[in-house]
């Protein structure tokens, strides 16, 4: 009986693993440079790395968060001065279209941040929109939206 479960444990997992695997593998190289920089960011926001950010974002770009809506400056303020910390934000799900040199990627994500003081834990899916400027990937527009936990992005 122990053998049985273990065996059906193990082959949960292997099947898991392998999807895991599958959908990571279904990107293009094109989409999954602009999938790795999303993750960065991520990490770049935690570590409150507004240099790097500070590059990414366009200088025309804009984020719409749950209290509103700033630019590029405002966003790095934020950041840099840590009124909103994003400390981890664990990514669910990713999908992305790259049409000509407009990149969108969709992440559910649970994002574990401190707002003002306050510790949240929230699930999104955000919005990124990413153009190309010669070679390198300028982040347009992240917008944040409130989802259940439950929420799937269609691919």
């Amino acid at each position: 009986m122990k053998t049985s479960v273990l065996g059906i444990c193990l082959l949960v997992i292997s099947v898991v693993s392998s999807y895991a695997q599958t959908s990571a593998t279904n990107f293009t190289k094109e989409e999954q440079e602009v999938v790795t920089l999303s993750k960065d960011k991520w990490q770049w926001m935690a570590d409150k790395n507004v240099d790097k950010l500070a590059v990414l974002f366009d200088d025309k770009s804009k984020f719409v968060h749950m209290s509103g809506t700033w630019k590029k400056d405002e966003e790095l303020d934020i950041i840099k001065t840590g009124s909103i910390w994003y400390k981890k934000a664990t990514i669910h799900d990713t999908a992305i279209e790259i049409t000509g040199k407009t990149a969108i990627v969709w992440n559910r994500i649970t994002l574990e941040s401190e707002v003002r003081g306050n510790d949240a834990k929230v699930e999104f899916t955000v919005t990124e929109v990413y153009q190309k400027d010669g070679k390198a990937w300028k982040m347009l527009a992240l917008t944040f939206s409130s989802v259940r936990d439950t929420h799937v992005i269609k691919h």
